[in-house]
């Protein structure tokens, strides 16, 4: 019953644990996804072909700061500008009035005012760019917001390894007191440390892969409800993300049952027959 105990109180801290994981790991994901779909967008001047525009293009995509790159032709930008306005602005501006422009989604390391700055004083030297838009604001607030969330998911995990350290050696101090006898007669008759270990470390190693294995199974089916729930999931939850925290938990599980078991049974050791009496 002892056992059934520890494996469920061992399980339940694990998944606990895979979920923060996940968790990190997701926000990193999800991170990296919202900064590289942030687009600058390099003004033409309107003396520049199309054929100028998509040489620059060309050699836009191999700068190390772009992550992909579009031409964006006048005759696009005003058939995407009429749908979106339900009207035809020739009509008003008495011909074409937008520009060809470039658009640029940034790689992630790029997607920051300081970097962008950069790029900028770097484009700008270009004759056939006239002027280079993004939207500033947008990127620092997201890049604030992404520093306050890794933040708060940092503190929660390292309150969670502590907490889930506390709970699963008080579990297995509870599984070793009751056997505090058992380990001092066996002291008695003149076994040696390392055979009165052997037993236990050995449970507390199958317990411990017992109830990783739950936790991973448990966490595979909140994933898969997840993705039932919204399919796109997949795109921030990989298998590599799934990888590391199945590994995680697997790691944490063995690790801590056994360096918990192992003290336990230690401090039961070092202690006389009067001493076991009086805990």
């Amino acid at each position: 019953m002892q056992v059934v105990t520890l494996c469920i109180s061992t399980t339940m801290v694990l998944i606990l644990m895979g979920i923060v994981v996940l968790s990190v790991l997701t926000a990193r994901n999800l991170s990296t996804y919202v900064r590289e779909n942030m687009a600058i967008n390099l003004v033409m001047g309107d003396t520049i072909t199309a054929e100028e525009g998509m040489a620059l293009a060309n050699e836009m995509k191999a700068r190390p700061f772009a992550k992909s790159v579009r031409y964006v032709s006048q005759d696009e930008a005003l058939r995407v500008m009429t749908e979106e306005l339900g009207d035809d602005p020739v009509k008003y501006a008495g011909g074409n009035p937008f520009p060809a422009e470039i658009e640029i989604l940034l790689k992630a390391d790029y997607a920051n005012s300081d970097s962008l700055k950069k790029i900028t004083e770097t484009v700008m030297k270009d004759s056939r760019v006239t002027d280079v838009a993004y939207l500033e604001d947008q990127i620092d607030k997201v890049n604030r917001n992404v520093q306050r969330i890794s933040l708060v998911l940092l503190v929660l995990s390292v309150l969670l390894i502590f907490v889930s350290y506390s709970l699963i050696s008080n579990s297995v101090r509870l599984s070793v007191y009751s056997r505090r006898f058992t380990i001092h007669t066996m002291k008695l008759v003149g076994a040696r440390w390392s055979f009165i270990r052997r037993p236990f470390l050995r449970r507390s190693i199958i317990i411990g892969l017992v109830a990783s294995l739950l936790a991973c199974l448990v966490l595979a089916a909140i994933v898969y409800s997840l993705y039932r729930y919204q399919p796109g999931v997949t795109q921030f939850i990989t298998w590599h993300e799934l990888a590391i925290t199945g590994a995680a938990v697997f790691v944490f599980g063995f690790v801590i049952m056994l360096f918990c078991t192992l003290i336990s049974v230690n401090k039961f050791l070092r202690m006389t027959a009067g001493e076991l009496y009086k805990i």
